[in-house]
């Protein structure tokens, strides 16, 4: 087991270094629950399943029987809680000889950092490969799609026709895509958008779009109602890779999710043998989307 040792750190031994630099850099606030909702379990994984509901109804003759309906369960989700798990070893003589506790506290913040850091790549991750086909979720394709299937037949698409770049008029034809939603047998249902998601590349662009008063780019007297649409605003991520992709949440229930089966925990012992000091951290959660109508999204031009 590798430890960090006095050879590692021999000018922390000594007097006269003026300052230690490289770790204490400014944290971003929390993201990922700006995006995901957060939820805890106290199961080895959390399932969530869809439902069909029933269709319209249909006209009855005089004398006639009713036409009876269904309803049947659907697609399942499955959250499956992984540990996540990071640590390091000092030796007892750097412990003791350490002038500045360059390494003991400095590395359990770093420590601290580095998991919570994990936890927002592992959150946007899921938007990362929204449109990769090797990410599939319950039914069976990518988080954005075109082609959705329902339990009752057919599909739905919650990803704009053609990919196009964040726009007034690709946000436009987002809110009018959104708005057109339905359930699994085809009856409308009352979705609109809340928040619009997007890297730190377009940070510039979509706040452009939201906080202009009339049309984008234009001397037109045109009021921009775009920007009324989204009352949760925008939402930017550091973790986002794709720099053109853009998101937007919707009011659907049950849709991103984060699980926290055990919340991040900070353990330090001695080794009996050696004397080294060993410092460690978990955390076991699990993050994804059941319902793929509380998001849309487009990947760029």
């Amino acid at each position: 087991m590798a430890a960090v040792n006095t050879g590692l750190f021999g000018k922390a031994l000594w007097p006269g270094v003026n300052r230690w630099y490289g770790k204490a850099y400014n944290e971003f606030p929390v993201e990922y629950t700006m995006i995901f909702e957060t939820r805890t379990s106290r199961k080895n994984f959390e399932e969530d399943m869809s439902i069909s509901s029933f269709g319209l109804p249909l006209q009855k003759g005089e004398g006639q029987p009713v036409t009876y309906d269904i309803e049947q369960q659907g697609f399942l989700d499955r959250y499956t809680h992984v540990v996540y798990a990071l640590g390091f070893v000092i030796t007892k003589e750097l412990v003791e000889d350490d002038l500045y506790d360059v390494v003991g506290e400095r590395k359990a913040k770093g420590l601290a950092f580095s998991m919570r850091q994990n936890k927002e790549n592992v959150a946007a991750n899921v938007l990362n490969r929204a449109f990769n086909a090797s990410f599939i979720f319950g039914d069976g394709v990518s988080l954005i799609n075109a082609a959705h299937p329902n339990v009752a037949g057919g599909t739905w698409a919650n990803q704009i026709a053609i990919a196009a770049d964040i726009s007034e008029a690709a946000l436009e034809q987002a809110c009018i895509d959104i708005q057109k939603y339905t359930n699994d047998r085809g009856l409308r249902i009352n979705v609109l958008p809340q928040k619009l998601v997007v890297p730190v590349d377009l940070d510039f662009e979509a706040n452009k779009i939201m906080e202009t008063q009339y049309e984008v780019g234009t001397n037109n007297n045109t009021v921009n109602l775009v920007r009324s649409r989204f009352p949760g605003g925008v939402v930017k991520n550091h973790y986002l890779t794709d720099t053109d992709a853009w998101f937007i949440l919707t009011n659907v229930p049950n849709g991103m999710t984060y699980f926290e089966r055990r919340p991040d925990s900070f353990t330090q012992d001695d080794d009996f043998d050696t004397d080294n000091a060993k410092f460690k951290a978990t955390g076991r959660y699990s993050v994804g989307c059941s319902d793929k109508r509380a998001i849309y999204g487009s990947a760029g031009a």
